[in-house]
């Protein structure tokens, strides 16, 4: 016999009511698990197959998603609360209850499909980046649409969504056999309760408890992992890492910084501004410093791949400055462009190029200008992107970018930038004008298309267009072609070329610093005025900057963090990397890492992914050493410290 929605005798009310919720919670830990278990199976032998690292991934991981869907659910459970059973009941009402769960079904297939890609990508949840690239939306959505086939995607994507929902719709239904509003605030309340409770509970590093950084971040949900790195994209130092007595740390760091051509102009103990003297005579060459986008060092025959993607740069390993132990000091763009301008560790949290009041900072082409240099910074997309333009017009730079290249002109261009061929005909003009002017000229050029959609102009090679290791391949053609280009120039005989990285291509691993991710190449070239040599001590990225002013043989004030090596006491050698949280301090092979909640430990560095990295008993000089480092870099930042100094 039918039984009339409004007849106070159904059993269990309540049950009926919220029918829709649980329907949403089943789904979504459903599809939470089915996103987890295709990123396990297409991370292969990253994750060893142990039953106890499956079960810690699934089940941490379950837990997890439980926490999200406390968050995820809270618009269905606010409109199954509130409105009034009569509401709800009329046709309106159901037509938007289910209008409500069909978008919150599409929401977490959109999410699953898109942890897929960035997994693909960063071999990680989502963190940082993905909060960081929601603000460069024109950027990211291009970039989606020319790297995946986006229409063919949303319409499986909603297909999937539509034939879900119909084949469950029986459960999504709501019914109300006679619930009062009392009765129903007892679960929106209890829902509230747990989510508040959650809050304060529970964090985004408690998932962080084995040795493989794959698992760790599979026992992790998608959603709640984005939201947590939104909270941590400004992390106060003193809050949140281990430190010391402001004093006691500026006592050390200045110990450290002190080398042989150093001298430190006053004894106020959080100044470190030291007069750099070099014995060599001063030479004003120019120095054009490319950063290419993502370009590993394991991508180079010169540092041991057998089938190289750089054949013009490993040419040029015979002539040049060689270094073959440098570490970059993140995995972000914006990172490497710090390192390489002002010379400092990579703080917690955004990086200084997008932070507030990064002006007038002691930058390199800070010390170039004294000299009497034009100082340019060249990028092949629009520089308004990740505030790069902002920060280096307002720390010395000139500042060229994709909008002053003629359209007309253009060899090749996708939505990161045009091709590196298009950026060095640009910067090749700057060049020239800044040497007709008789002036001598420091350029920091950076490139993109070692970028997905990795597409580069047609007939420059045999390369496929979309694949990375064809990006690889044009990248390194093109700067080939540049110097060809460049060596018919009047100033060539008189310039140091400088070629690096920005990061390297990828940056996950079973380890949560695993080195062998930043290991980036260094070749400097400049055939009558750098001697070749091959450097295979330990060098950071910040050390690029002081090492080329020394060579140039410059006297000038420096409050860099990083150390000319060739003046360095052999066994001082260190270098940082870090990602947005993770704080790396490599030296005398171990890595200190710092972490926030005042976490510090020490592990052997994990040079390749086939090795597990190995925990190590912490080496209490190494960790000081390690806090004095980025405690005094956070607060010289924070206090504006880092300003240009008076000469």
């Amino acid at each position: 016999m039918p039984v009339n929605a409004h007849d106070t005798r159904r059993p269990f009310p309540l049950r009926q009511r919220f029918q829709p919720l649980l329907w949403l919670g089943v789904t979504f830990l459903i599809v939470c698990m089915l996103t987890r278990l295709a990123l396990l199976l297409v991370t292969g032998d990253g994750i060893p197959a142990s039953p106890s690292l499956w079960l810690y991934a699934f089940g941490v991981g379950f837990g997890y998603d439980l926490l999200t869907l406390l968050y995820f659910a809270l618009p269905l459970v606010l409109w199954l609360w509130l409105l009034p059973t009569r509401w709800l009941l009329s046709r309106p009402g159901r037509i938007a209850l289910g209008a409500l769960c069909f978008l919150l079904l599409c929401v977490m297939l959109f999410v699953a499909l898109s942890e897929w890609t960035f997994w693909e990508e960063f071999q990680t949840r989502f963190n940082f980046i993905a909060v960081d690239y929601l603000v460069y939306t024109t950027e990211v959505i291009g970039n989606i649409r020319e790297s995946y086939p986006v229409g063919w995607l949303l319409t499986g994507l909603g297909a999937t969504a539509v034939v879900v929902f119909f084949a469950t719709r029986r459960w999504h239904r709501a019914q109300d056999g006679g619930t009062s509003f009392a009765g129903r605030s007892i679960v929106g309340a209890s829902w509230l309760l747990l989510t508040v409770s959650a809050i304060w509970l529970v964090g985004a590093d408690l998932k962080d408890r084995t040795d493989n950084q794959y698992v760790n971040e599979l026992a992790g949900n998608g959603i709640y992992q984005f939201f947590a790195a939104y909270r941590s994209a400004s992390l106060d130092y003193d809050r949140f890492y281990r430190s010391l007595p402001l004093d006691q740390a500026f006592v050390q760091v200045r110990r450290q910084l002190q080398s042989p051509d150093a001298r430190f102009v006053s004894n106020q103990p959080t100044d470190i501004i030291r007069e750099i003297h070099n014995a060599a005579p001063e030479r004003r060459l120019n120095v054009v410093l490319i950063s290419v986008e993502s370009l590993s060092a394991d991508f180079s025959g010169t540092y041991g791949r057998v089938e190289s993607l750089t054949p013009q740069l490993d040419a040029l390993t015979k002539d040049s400055l060689l270094f073959t132990r440098l570490f970059a000091t993140g995995t972000r763009t914006v990172r490497g462009l710090e390192a390489l301008a002002l010379s400092v560790p990579p703080t917690p949290g955004e990086s200084i190029v997008k932070r507030p009041h990064n002006e007038g900072l002691a930058s390199l082409a800070e010390v170039f200008n004294r000299k009497g240099y034009v100082s340019q910074f060249l990028y092949g997309g629009y520089g308004a992107f990740d505030n790069m333009n902002y920060f280096f017009a307002n720390n010395g730079y000139e500042v060229h970018d994709r909008g002053q290249i003629d359209k007309n002109t253009i060899q090749h261009g996708n939505i990161w930038g045009v091709s590196d061929e298009d950026l060095y005909t640009m910067a090749l003009g700057e060049f020239d004008k800044a040497s007709a002017a008789g002036k001598p000229f420091f350029a920091h050029v950076m490139t993109t298309s070692n970028h997905r959609p990795y597409t580069f102009p047609e007939g420059r090679g045999p390369w496929p267009q979309g694949k990375r290791n064809s990006a690889v391949a044009y990248s390194d053609w093109a700067i080939g072609d540049f110097l060809k280009r460049a060596r018919s120039k009047p100033w060539f005989a008189n310039t140091v070329f400088v070629l690096t990285a920005d990061h390297c291509a990828s940056s996950g691993g079973k380890a949560s610093l695993p080195v062998f991710r930043y290991h980036i190449p260094l070749w400097i070239y400049s055939p009558g005025n750098i001697a070749p040599q091959r450097w295979d001590r330990l060098t950071s990225q910040i050390d690029i900057a002081p090492t080329l002013l020394g060579l140039l043989g410059m006297d000038y004030q420096s409050s860099f963090y990083g150390a000319d090596v060739m003046q360095q006491t052999a066994g001082r050698e260190r270098a940082f990397l870090g990602t947005y949280q993770l704080l790396g301090y490599l030296r005398n092979d171990q890595l200190v890492q710092l972490g926030p909640h005042r976490r510090a430990d020490a592990v052997q560095p994990s040079y390749s992914d086939d090795r597990p990295q190995q925990r190590l008993p912490l080496d209490n000089a190494l960790a000081l050493e390690a806090v004095s480092y980025y405690q005094t870099a956070s607060y010289r930042f924070t206090h504006g410290l880092m300003a240009q100094h008076a000469q």
